[in-house]
């Protein structure tokens, strides 16, 4: 399983992607984590809606409320115009934080 300290950073791009697709709500996103990590990653609920919180705050992803679930409305996410730029722009990112940490971790200086 992989460390939550080192997802920390990661944990934008990993809910705009998911949001880049189909707009969710907090526990689907929460358990689309899991699946597509292979289990190797399982964001905490606060770490979650921390992330959400700093999202929507930025501008980056909207609220809405859909469906009921057991009475309670749920409240959906959907990726803003903003969010979509940012989402590409950390894209970018990590693609250069990859060939960083690979040439370190292969022995090899990085090229650029």
């Amino acid at each position: 399983m992989i460390s939550s300290d080192i997802m920390r950073g990661y944990n934008d791009i990993i809910v705009l992607a998911l949001l880049y697709e189909l707009d969710s709500y907090g526990y689907e996103i929460s358990k689309a984590i899991q699946e597509s990590s292979g289990g190797n990653y399982i964001i905490k609920e606060t770490t979650l809606y921390s992330t959400i919180n700093r999202l929507e705050k930025n501008g980056y992803i909207a609220s809405y409320f859909g469906s009921e679930s057991f009475g309670k409305q749920r409240t959906y996410y959907t990726i803003t115009n903003a969010g979509r730029a940012y989402y590409l722009d950390k894209c970018k990112e990590w693609e250069l934080t990859k060939l960083v940490i690979n040439g370190f971790t292969k022995g090899e200086v990085a090229n650029g």
